[in-house]
């Protein structure tokens, strides 16, 4: 796959420091501000657990619970993520 590609210093989850993230794991889908990264882990500060979700693409989640702070999740666990919707 071709890509157009911007040279910046951050890249992965570094990039997303500060944001609103969805991160889909194996059984469980978890959202929250990404707060730190390192090799192992990301840590989410104001994070929820997803049961139902809803659209995807627009309004609240339908069903997420409040996790306590910070809550961290493994790096190798994670199959999918990005900017989350609310």
């Amino acid at each position: 796959m071709k890509r157009i590609v911007e040279s910046t210093e951050m890249t992965g989850f570094e990039a997303m420091l500060g944001e609103k993230v969805c991160l889909f794991c194996g059984v469980y889908i978890y959202t929250g501000v990404l707060s730190g990264v390192n090799d192992n882990y990301v840590e989410l500060s104001d994070a929820k657990l997803v049961y139902e979700t809803g659209e995807l693409n627009s309004g609240e989640w339908k069903d997420a619970q409040q996790l306590p702070n910070p809550w961290r999740v493994m790096v190798q666990g994670i199959e999918s993520w990005g900017k989350a919707k609310c």
